[in-house]
This record gives C-alpha cells, sequence and structure tokens, in this order.
C-alpha cells in the first residue's frame, strides 16, 4: 500500500486568526481551490475553507495551536 504525503499549511483568514491545515493536496493544488473558493465568498473563514476542500481531500484537517508555558 502506498503511503500518501501530508502536507502542513500556515493560513490567516478575513478575522487575522492563524492557523494550520493538513492536507494531502500539494500548494499548487490548495492555491487553485483558494482561487475557486474567494470567487464564491465574501469573507474567508478558516474553518469554511477547511470544509470546502475536504470535498476535494477528505482527509484535510484545521489544526488549532494553542501556546502552553511552564
Amino acid at each position: 500500500m502506498k503511503k500518501k504525503d501530508v502536507f502542513y499549511y500556515k493560513i490567516y483568514d478575513d478575522k487575522e486568526e492563524l492557523n494550520f491545515l493538513k492536507s494531502s493536496l500539494k500548494k499548487a493544488d490548495i492555491g487553485e481551490l483558494l482561487k475557486a473558493y474567494e470567487s464564491g465568498h465574501q469573507k474567508y473563514i478558516n474553518p469554511d475553507f477547511v470544509e470546502f476542500l475536504r470535498e476535494r481531500d477528505p482527509e484535510a484537517e484545521l489544526i488549532k495551536v494553542d501556546s502552553i508555558t511552564y
């Protein structure tokens, strides 16, 4: 069984929220899908974009990173 590559991307939305995105799609593919997403949306919200990506990549996942101090 061939192992799929997984990529991690840093993404910001209109609320200036930083999240990370896990996907099996390459950066060029994400860029093309982002153009398609932008053409149909007025606001860009990370969870909405990830839902849009899941139609093409069921493994797409939004990753929220929190700081831990000690």
